[in-house]
């Protein structure tokens, strides 16, 4: 090995271990990149629809989203905040509810199957477990603390948030900075590829959003014809947390089920064949209709992403798992198959 060899070599392995040690901050302007090209997309439709320029477009869309959010934190956010308190004060009851019901359950089942005495020791444990409903009652408020303290969060976003918006501004300039880092000779094919994953996150955000408002929408009918109380907060909560598949809709399940526990099991187990349902229309009929020219994504592979996302980054690479696979299904395809395995093969072959 030559000198200049070894020394690119101990070069590359430097930075790949200094983004090692920096990938939290690295995975931060991964979110601002998927920030700036939403905010991009919606800067080329009203570019489109208006036929104005670049600056003119972006300060209406700027004005556009300050607007909407303003009518959300007016309308929609106070009542979600006070049911989702409600909510959260109502989980240790439903715990204890779903206890006494497991209780109740395994009483029966050992009278019908062992006799009366079978099973005393277990009920002992149960019913010697106010200790352990207080240290849950503890552990929630402890939680609600921790989740109060939001200085750092609040920073992180901040600065996602600028770093995002002075993309949206200059993209071309930061992309062509990204193709700079790449040899002369695929710079060319390097701004190809970068357009093609800012074309899936685009086509991705679009899909995200319309199923999330489906979603939202079809939770709270079902909800409200059910009788169960808090529509707001569960509906919107399961609009959020479709963002996050496969884990998303298992976390927005919990809520209304526990709330409609402490009415009846009967309709505990409603809300849950109610949510299935849905998800199943989202899966089957919602997703496919308004994510065609979406990048497909096999469902092993997307828990699979999200579980190794999660593991290096922590909950923002859960977060943005999707994204992160969409890019990389694009890289993988365009990069390694197009441009290295496929010429290879070709020479093999005599």
């Amino acid at each position: 090995m030559k000198f200049g060899q070894g020394l690119g070599l101990l070069a590359t392995a430097a930075a790949a271990l200094l983004l090692w040690s920096l990938r939290h901050v690295v995975i931060q302007l991964f979110a601002a990149v998927v920030l700036a090209m939403a905010l991009c997309t919606i800067v080329g439709v009203v570019r489109e629809r208006l036929r104005c320029s670049r600056p003119l477009a972006l300060l209406l869309s700027l004005f556009g989203l300050l607007v909407l959010v303003a009518v959300a934190l007016a309308a929609v956010v106070p009542p979600f905040l006070e049911q989702f308190q409600q909510l959260l004060l109502q989980l240790p009851l439903a715990a204890n509810r779903a206890a006494a019901l497991l209780q109740e359950l395994m009483d029966v089942s050992s009278r019908m199957l062992y006799g009366q005495q079978a099973l005393d020791w277990i009920k002992q444990s149960w019913g010697s477990g106010g200790s352990s409903n207080e240290a849950l009652g503890q552990g929630l408020q402890n939680l609600l603390d921790l989740a109060g303290n939001l200085g750092g969060g609040l920073l992180q976003l901040l600065f996602v948030l600028a770093v995002a918006l002075m993309i949206a501004v200059h993209p071309t300039a930061y992309r062509e900075v990204a193709v700079l880092l790449a040899p002369s000779f695929y710079r060319r094919r390097l701004r190809e590829v970068l357009l093609q994953c800012g074309d899936a996150l685009s086509s991705w955000m679009g899909g995200v959003l319309i199923s999330s408002l489906c979603v939202a929408l079809l939770a709270g009918i079902g909800l409200s014809l059910l009788g169960v109380k808090l529509v707001v907060a569960n509906a919107l909560l399961a609009g959020l947390l479709n963002v996050i598949p496969n884990v998303g809709p298992t976390l927005s399940t919990i809520f209304p089920m526990s709330v409609a526990l402490l009415v009846s099991p009967w309709k505990a187990l409603a809300v849950l064949g109610l949510y299935v349902l849905v998800q199943n229309l989202e899966s089957y009929v919602i997703t496919p209709s308004v994510m065609q020219h979406q990048v497909n994504l096999l469902p092993g592979l997307t828990l699979a992403a999200q579980f190794l996302f999660t593991v290096l980054f922590g909950p923002l690479g859960l977060l943005l798992a999707l994204p992160l696979a969409v890019c990389l299904q694009v890289v993988i395809r365009e990069v390694l198959i197009h441009d290295v395995l496929d010429p290879w093969q070709q020479q093999r072959i005599p």
